[in-house]
This record gives structure tokens, sequence and C-alpha cells, in this order.
């Protein structure tokens, strides 16, 4: 209808311009088509959303245009005549082209937008491009040149990420919310682990060009995660000819690594390649205070005091070629491999008291190592069908993750006499396949855009455990247990189809979307006692189950421009969370006989509703950017502790922890963050998160409601001292948190480096102490009606580097060129 109004609209103000001008004279003008293409001077990278301005110079008051696509370009039809044409976009300077005559169709070509002043500043100093960009549906953080991730992880990086916080498990939240689903060039992948996030500490930050924190995700990304996406886009060089850089560091605790990025760019292809040693012995350490209150248990109190070695050591490499078919088409086929050997080796000193007197006192030493394989095989066509945004994609995908995990076991006492209580040795093998399947098509009508697309993504899960136990220990022979030993064989399965409408009327831009999502997930028990899991899991849980889940998930984003460098944004989306299979898992873990988690395969899907209101503002040394956000969640996640019933052989309550869905989970809160250049040599950063969430529901008769207010900010600081030593200062707190069980104590970090130029700004050495105060640890304090527990966990003491990078055919602040259109590599899905 709209379309039809406008058309009406149109024929109707022709008609009339075309009688002033000459009565009956002749039919109204054909309208023509002007087209163009829209790029970021400095990286030649498309500018999604930029605004193409066309102003009438007989009718002043006359004014229409359009906004570019994801490659950057627009199409917009108009009358003929002389008009002033502009293209704008917020923090950069406006193209403006006065008194053109238009007569027919024209291309203007591709026009280079500079960074606004205040922005080159910044430019200048940290040699690179703006630090955050703002689009439609995501903030883009640019953290390739940020000092601190210099020998430090993809882990680290995503740390330094306003409204990204990794807790000291290496657990990923985006503000305050853990359920975010983390992407690698738009796709899920083998690098982050199917989930999991152990791989992102063991990836160097190196191969980071930026990281695009989705909070308001439109219906072309994957309807995965109620807190939103982070995507995290990996380096590829457009420069023509042999480039790339090398990195080399050492660090103490002992560490060191060699990350190579490599680039040949000709005519008709481009190859890239990322790879890449690493080696690590980063110790950690525990405490906990238990006290028991259940008459079952001997011990009324159990101090554990823990010391962690590891040793980690890991490759990878990521190798593709694109090759050119035609001006608008390409292939791209890239294989990624990863492979991690790991030893974490944990000494438990545990003293029993019995009426404030020491009882007992175990030592208990457990050897988990680990050998893990992922594999990744990608292949994409893209087909740029004419420069007016007519596109089309197609990615299909392999992955593949092996990962064994043979844990010795040993606890004896030895006070008051030294005698055996337990021998044990755990394997556990663990297979991961994912396929993935995906088609996007971009086609432009007029000044608007519609986009469609389908997506299959199949997983599958084999997880096979296996423990034995020394009945014996004289002979130290071991047999296997019986009820220990499974095999969970679990499938996600997921078709989604989208389509999406953006358009620009004025200074408002909207995009609105549909996506239709249907879930299957699948658990299978493989030769166990099915029996004895079913008492354990409890009575009338399917423990082999098959469910489907049919969602709609839709979602809107606009945006009003109040002025060239002022917006407003307003965002809605539907969201899931689907569980993982550590979380459907029904056995046991056996990693701590006395606490013990378990999943739970009547778990079922959350779904979430988010709005999020945005405004950013530019001065001219000053970038504000702000929101506020709500979400409601139903059948949300909550993991709750509650006792077994068992005791095990030396008097100890054995506790389990277990994922449940409560009834709803409302979460609220604003956050702000600024950028401030001040002189050339300085550049300030801040950012500030508050929400607050409130759960409500029940497990086994027990009321897990609880209501949580918390907080975290960081500060980033960049000096250019004399002698050009550039310092920068990274400092974070987080407030403390709780769930109806546990408070956590707030947490503050300090992260600093200094680098310095060499050898003609061809090298750069650069100093990096993380955790400088030692103080990023998780103190926590749990209550629950059968025992309380005080206890401290740091998962990395503080850790020194110093670095090396060496560039090849590359200035610190690169001139890239050679972009042929369909050479983006800000891969959306």
């Amino acid at each position: 209808m709209k379309n039809i109004f406008l058309l009406l609209l149109l024929l109707c103000i022709t008609s009339i311009n075309g009688q002033r001008q000459g009565g009956n004279k002749g039919q109204r003008p054909s309208p023509i088509t002007i087209t163009g293409k829209v790029i970021d001077q400095e990286t030649s990278q498309p500018l999604e959303y930029a605004t193409f301005v066309l102003q009438s110079i007989r009718n002043p008051d006359k004014i229409t245009g359009g906004i570019t696509d994801i490659d950057g370009i627009f199409n917009v039809e108009t009358p003929p005549g002389k008009y002033n044409l502009s293209i704008e976009y917020i923090g950069y300077k406006t193209y403006k082209s006065a008194n053109q005559e238009i007569t027919k169709n024209t291309d203007i070509g591709t026009v280079k937008l500079q960074v606004s002043a205040a922005q080159l500043e910044g430019v200048e100093i940290v040699a690179e491009k703006t630090t955050v960009e703002v689009r439609l549906d995501k903030k883009v953080y640019n953290v390739g040149k940020d000092l601190t991730n210099s020998g430090a992880t993809i882990s680290d990086a995503l740390d330094n990420i306003p409204s990204v916080t990794v807790d000291v498990d290496g657990a990923v939240a985006l503000r305050g919310n853990g359920n975010v689903r983390i992407l690698i060039n738009g796709r899920p992948s083998a690098l982050a682990g199917f989930g999991s996030t152990d791989a992102l500490r063991q990836l160097p930050a190196d191969a980071i060009e930026k990281v695009e924190v989705i909070t308001s995700p439109s219906a072309r990304y994957d309807a995965e995660g109620t807190a939103g996406i982070l995507n995290i886009v990996l380096k590829k060089e457009k420069t023509r000819g042999v480039n790339g850089t090398i990195n080399t560091t050492v660090g103490f605790p002992a560490a060191a690594s060699l990350t190579a990025n490599l680039n040949l760019r000709k005519e008709k292809y481009n190859l890239f390649t990322t790879l890449g040693y690493s080696y690590r012995e980063p110790p950690g350490n525990g405490f906990a205070d238990n006290t028991y209150f259940s008459d079952a248990s001997e011990f009324d109190r159990i101090i554990e005091e823990r010391d962690i070695n590891r040793i980690n050591s890991g490759f990878n490499l990521n190798l593709g070629v694109e090759y050119f078919l035609t001006e608008t088409s390409s292939i791209t086929a890239s294989a990624f491999a990863r492979t991690n050997d790991g030893e974490d080796i944990t000494e438990n000193i545990a003293t029993g008291f019995v009426a404030a007197e020491i009882n007992r006192i175990a030592l208990r030493v457990e050897d988990e190592q680990e050998e893990e394989k992922s594999a990744q095989f990608s292949l994409n066509y893209n087909n740029d069908f004419n420069t007016e945004g007519h596109k089309l994609t197609v990615d299909l995908q392999l992955s593949y993750d092996e990962e064994f995990k043979p844990t010795p076991i040993t606890e004896n006492q030895i006070f008051p006499s030294t005698a055996p209580i337990a021998n044990l040795n755990i394997e556990e093998l663990e297979l991961q396949n994912e396929y993935l399947a995906q088609v996007d098509y971009v086609l432009p009508m007029g000044d608007a855009q519609f986009e469609a697309g389908y997506r299959g993504n199949w997983e599958q899960s084999d997880t096979d455990f296996y423990l034995e136990e020394e009945l014996d220990l004289g002979s130290g022979v071991f047999i296997p247990n019986a009820g220990l030993v499974n095999r969970f064989v679990f499938n996600q399965n997921v078709n989604s189809f989208y389509t999406q409408y953006g358009d620009k009327l004025g200074a408002f831009s909207y995009l609105a979307g549909l996506r239709l999502e249907n879930t299957r997930l699948q658990g299978e028990i493989v030769g166990a006692d099915v029996e004895s899991l079913q008492e354990i899991v409890g009575e009338g849980i399917d423990i082999n189950f098959d469910k489907n889940y049919l969602g709609l998930f839709p979602t809107l984003n606009l945006i009003y421009e109040l002025a060239e460098n002022e917006n407003l944004t307003l965002g809605y989306n539907r969201r899931i969370n689907r569980p993982r299979g550590r979380f459907i898992n029904p056995f046991p873990s056996q990693s701590s006989r006395t606490n013990i988690f378990q999943g739970n395969p009547d778990l079922d899907p959350a779904f979430a509703n988010a709005f999020d209101l945005g405004y950013l503002k530019r001065w001219e040394k000053l970038t504000l950017t702000s929101s506020i956000y709500y979400q409601k969640e139903t059948n949300s996640f909550e993991r709750v502790q509650e006792e077994t019933g068992q005791v095990t052989s030396d008097g100890i309550v054995v506790i389990r922890s277990i994922p449940i869905n409560l009834a709803t989970n409302e979460r609220v809160g604003a956050e702000l963050g600024l950028l401030y250049n001040p002189a050339k040599w300085l550049r300030l950063n801040g950012s500030f998160n508050f929400f607050q969430f409130n759960s409500e529901g029940e497990f086994n008769g027990v009321d897990f409601g609880a209501t949580n207010t918390s907080w975290f900010s960081r500060f980033s600081s960049k000096a250019t001292l004399p002698g050009k030593i550039d310092w920068q200062t990274n400092a974070f707190y987080r407030g403390p948190t709780n769930n109806a069980q546990t408070e956590n104590e707030g947490i503050f970090t300090l992260n600093l480096a200094f680098s310095k130029d060499i050898l003609k700004d061809k090298g750069t050495l650069a100093l990096n102490v993380s955790d400088l105060l030692n103080s990023r640890k998780r103190i926590s304090s749990t209550v629950t009606p059968f025992f309380t527990s005080e206890s401290e966990f740091q998962w990395r003491e503080r850790q020194i580097t110093l670095s090396f990078v060496y560039r090849i055919n590359q200035n610190k602040k690169p001139e890239r060129g050679g972009n042929r259109g369909n050479d983006d590599d800000d891969f959306e899905e």
C-alpha cells in the first residue's frame, strides 16, 4: 500500500509540474536511475546504511534519496533535473556535489568518505580506524591494534570490549547475561568450540580484525542467544602482492607463541593464511571452606586448598583462497585446523573437622590430560549481479572436533595415619560434528532493500564416559564400574527461513524481519544401565528423548538521525536459548566425589523478548554511546545445588548441581560509553553498564527466585610518551552478583601495556602485564539448608609477556586498495 500511495503521489506531482511547464505539450518524463558505491577512504570497506541525498535545485524543499546496502551500494530513481548531491554517514565527512544536471541513467562510481576530524585524531594516534562504528543492528569495535592484545588470546581480547565480560572460568557474557552466541566471520565455528569457550583461551588475539556486538540482531542472524551475538571477524588483507605480519611472544609464568598472518593478492585470486603455535603454563589456585548441617555427614566442616599446575600447547592453521570468477562473482574455499595438548594437575588438600577438631587430612591428586583436534572446511559462492546491490551468497561448512580426556585420580589419607581412600581412572571421549548450509539473497527495490534466506544447521555430539576403580589397592588392578560407564549421543538440528525489508524515509530508517526456525533435540543413552540411571534422574523424565520446537522470531530495528552526528535507535527481537549437550546429559560427572554436576534431559529451550533504546552523539573530540534495555525470558536456565542423599565411603555428603527451567527471568539495564580524544597524543575510553534481574521459580519444592542488582565498568587510556612510546592502561571492575543460593564478590583487574616502533616502523616491541595486581579471583559464598561454602578461585595468576611484531610489505597504517566489490570480509549471516 505504501508503494502504491507514493507512486500515485509521484504521478500527481509530475502531472502538475508538467502542466506548469508546458500545458498539454508532452507527457511526464520517465524516471532515471542514479547508482553508486560508498566506501571508507582509509580501508576501502563498504559503508552499510550510508545516506544518499538528492535535493532539487528548482524546488529545494523536494528531497529524495536512499541508503546503501551491505556492499555500500545505493540505487535511487528520480525525475530528470538539476540536483545537489550529498552522501552522509555518521562519523564521516559529508560528500557534496552541487548543481548536477541529471538527464539519463547515471553511475557516479565509487565515493570514498573520509573519517571526520575528531576521528582522524584518534586514527593518527593509534594507527587504526574508528574505534566504534554504529550500524542499524550492531556496534563494531576495531580491536586489531589494541596494545594489550599483543601476545594475548581471543578470550583476553573479548574482555576488553564494552558490554562484554569474561569471568575467571572463561565464560563470556554480554551485558551480564551469559547466554551469548559466538560466531566467527558470521558463522558458528570450530574455533569457538561448538558453544564451549575453551578454544578462545588458546587462539591468538592477533588474528582478530574486529568484534561486532549485536545486541538487537536482525532476522538474518540465527535466533540462538538470548543476550545477543558476538561476531569475531578475522583478518584478511586486501593489499596487492605479498604482505602480512609475524608476531613472537615470550612470557612469565612460562609462555611462548609464534603467529603469522600472511596474504598473497593477485588480479584473479587472493591467498590468505593464519598459522600459530603457543605454549603456556598458567598456574591457578582455589580454596573452599564448607560447613555441613546434615546428620549423615561424618564431618562438620571441610577446608579444601587447591593448587593447579597447567601445561598447554597448541597449533592452529587457517588457510584460504578467494578466486574471482568474473568482475561480479567469486568463490572462496578455506580450511581451519587446530590441535591442543594440555595437562592440568590439581592437588587438593582436604582437612576434615569434627567439633572444631581436626579429624582427618586427605590429599587428592587429579591429573586431567587433554588431547583435542578440530577441523573445519568452508566453501562460499558470492555473486553481485549488478552494481545496484542485487546479490546472492551460498555457504557450505563442515566442522569436526575430537576431545579425549584421560584423568587418573588418587586420594590418600595423610593424617592421622597414612591410608589409601580411592584410586580412579576416568576416560572421556567427545566427538562433535556440524554441517551448515546457508543461502542469502538481497534484492534492491528502489530506495528500499529486500532480503531472504535459508539456513540448515545439523550438530551431533557423542560423549563416551568410562570409569575404572581399583578394588585391591595392593594389587593395583582396575576394573570398570558398570554403573559409571556410559555413552550419550545428542543431536541438535535447526532449519530456518528468514525475510526482512529495510527502507529510509528522510532521517528515519527501519529494518523489519521475520525468522521461522524449527529445532529438533534428540538424546539417546547407549550401552548403560538405564534403570539405575532413571532412578538417579527421577521418574517421569524421559532420558531417551526426541523433542521438536517450531517458533517465529520477529525483529525490528529503527534509527532516527537527529543530526549529522547524532541519532536514536530502537530495537526489538525475540530470541531462543537451546540447551547444550552437557546441560542435558543425564550422567553425573565424576571429577569430584563430593560435588558432582548432572545434566537435566527434561530441560527445555528458553525464549526471550528484548527491547533496546540507544542514543549516539559525536562532538569534535568526544563520542557518546548509550542505551537502555529490557528483556523478559521464560523457561530461563538456572543452576541449583541440592543433596543427593548419598554419602561417600569416608562420610562426606554428596552435593549435586543441576540446571533447571525456572519460570521467568526479567532483566533491565542501562549502559554508557565515552570516547574522548583531548589531544593527538592521548585517547580516553570508558564504559559503564548497570543491570538488574529478577528470577522466579521453584524446583523440588524449593523456591529459587532471586533479585540481583549489579554493574561493571571499564576504563582505557592510550598515550604517546616521549620517544614515541605508546602506553595503554585497561582497568575493569565487576560489581557483586548473586542468585538464590550464591553471592559473588566484586572483581577488579588492571592491565598495562607499552610499545615502541623500531626498524623504520616495520617492527613493534610490546610489553604487556595482565592482571597487574593479581586480583582476578572469584570469591563466592553459598548458603543452602544443608551446607554453606566460602570459596575462592583464580584460574590464571598475573602474566607478563614481551612480544615483537614484524610487518611484511606493510606500514603501521596500511593504505588498502584493490577492492573489487566482492572482497567484503564483514560477512553477514
